[in-house]
């Protein structure tokens, strides 16, 4: 035992130990190959005592923090101000689309079918050839394999998308590739087509409209289910048959795809796919437009007719986005018509030069363009609740004059507060007053005012509000009133189209 502890190797740090800093958060310790061999050794002792021993032998003792894995996809990949501000991003985004390329075929050679030497027995020459069962086409001709079709990029239509800003987040979407024949060299039954790549689909809100980047219209997605193919993936490399030159006219007979010289290989490569650069514009698809100035009581109209939840609050520009709510039908119609819902849209507040750009400019004004009904929601405890409405019809005319051409209702909001119940009659008779009487807006008149231009028209040459109705939304006055005219305005504006 004496000569045994006598012989006991002590551990000595080569000078290839040392400590590098890796990192701020990270320190990383090297050995040399020897350091590890005398570990090692260590461990062939097999005396219990000895391993006692190797408790007392000196130690490092190394300080270290590990440090954290970084995502796959970095925060800052996201622009800043999409998260600061979604409201300028939530309806259009650019995206590039690449559908896949197709497969690769293949360069094949016919097996060689030699006739039996002369030097086989009979028996074996009675033996009837195997014929190679190739696949064949009902002319006889034989069916050479192909690469797998590149893989389509498809923009559909869903229900439970409600923005563009997941578009965002990722700017290019690349289909798969068509997958290559699986076999090189001699012609088998065995050999397959590649297999055709599967079609990618993009899921975007109902309402999303479609087109190139500065180009043409491709589509309008206004219904559930709705999609458009907007990349065809690469078609698929033929396979060729390689013969020698004697036996190519043999050959011809049984296939066209014969290979006569290097550059015919060129058709076994698989076509490359289409890409294109998109622009997509959601357009909300509501029966129902809700406009007004900032506070003037548009989400809790929302909120009191509907199920939606919009964010509520006492400071202007409270909605940044538009918010969608779900009218239940008029019961009075009877149980076969009680299906006769509309869906609201509560777009956020227009103020005065709107047009150009200040509060939130008016660029979500084009989700009113698929409404059948716009609904003017007025303070009435205002200080100026006419000029209020003359600013948001303003607003309207500059950015799209068929929007005054289209049937609306005013609502003259809070008329529980004590400021408006003294003037909200006066204020629904002047507002009333304002425009040209439905009745004889179709008829042409003597003064030649259907030959005016848009822009010589004013506030009083479109027709006037088919109805003014004065409620209170957060008390639940006069809802019914007003839902029963929007309901009538509906049902007008459906029979007359």
């Amino acid at each position: 035992m004496a000569a045994a502890t006598a012989t006991m190797p002590v551990w000595k740090p080569s000078s290839a130990l040392r400590l590098d800093a890796v990192s701020s958060e990270f320190v990383g310790v090297r050995f040399s190959r020897d350091d590890f061999m005398w570990r090692r050794r260590c461990n062939c002792f097999s005396d219990t005592k000895l391993r006692r021993n190797f408790r007392f032998l000196p130690c490092l003792a190394v300080k270290s923090k590990v440090a954290p894995v970084k995502d796959s996809e970095p925060t800052s990949s996201i622009p800043a101000s999409l998260i600061r501000e979604p409201h300028k991003y939530f309806d259009q985004v650019v995206i590039t689309v690449r559908a896949g390329d197709g497969g690769h075929g293949a360069v094949l050679s016919m097996p060689n079918q030699r006739a039996p030497s002369k030097s086989q027995g009979q028996a074996d020459q009675k033996e009837p050839r195997k014929k190679s069962s190739y696949k064949r086409d009902s002319d006889g001709s034989l069916i050479l394999p192909m690469g797998g079709h590149g893989g389509d990029v498809v923009i559909f239509a869903d229900e439970s998308k409600d923005s563009l800003l997941e578009l965002h987040r990722k700017s290019r979407y690349n289909a798969k590739r068509g997958g290559n024949v699986d076999a090189m060299g001699t012609l088998t039954s065995q050999i397959r087509d590649g297999a055709a790549a599967p079609t990618l689909r993009i899921a975007v809100p109902v309402g999303t409209v479609v087109k190139r980047k500065k180009g043409k219209f491709i589509a309008d997605l206004a219904k559930p289910g709705d999609e458009v193919l907007v990349a065809r993936g690469g078609q698929g490399g033929i396979s060729l048959i390689e013969m020698p030159a004697y036996r190519r006219k043999r050959v011809i007979n049984l296939t066209t795809n014969v290979m006569r010289d290097d550059s015919d290989k060129v058709l076994v490569l698989g076509q490359p796919g289409e890409e294109f650069s998109l622009e997509l514009i959601l357009r909300v698809v509501a029966d129902v437009g809700l406009v007004g100035l900032p506070n003037a009581g548009k989400s809790t109209l929302l909120a009191a007719v509907t199920l939606a939840k919009p964010d509520i609050a006492d400071y202007p520009f409270t909605t940044l986005m538009p918010n969608l709510g779900r009218l239940d039908g008029d019961p009075s119609l009877g149980p076969l018509e009680y299906s006769s819902q509309a869906t609201l849209a509560d777009l956020p507040g227009l103020i005065k030069d709107a047009h150009l750009g200040k509060g939130l400019g008016r660029n979500f004004l084009r989700h009113l363009r698929r409404t059948r009904l716009l609904v003017h929601v007025v303070d009435a405890a205002a200080e100026d609740p006419l000029n209020d409405y003359r600013t948001v019809k303003e607003e309207l005319r500059m950015y799209n004059p068929s929007y005054l051409e289209r049937p609306y209702i005013v609502v003259l909001n809070k008329i529980d507060l004590p400021k408006a119940q003294e003037r909200w009659a006066s204020i629904a008779q002047e507002i009333s007053a304002i425009g040209k009487n439905n009745e004889l807006s179709d008829t042409p008149s003597e003064e030649g005012d259907e030959f005016l231009s848009e822009r010589e028209k004013q506030l009083e040459d479109y027709p006037r509000p088919l109805a003014v109705v004065s409620a209170s939304f957060l008390m639940r006055i006069g809802i019914e009133e007003m839902l029963k005219e929007i309901r009538s305005a509906l049902v007008k504006e459906s029979e007359s189209a």
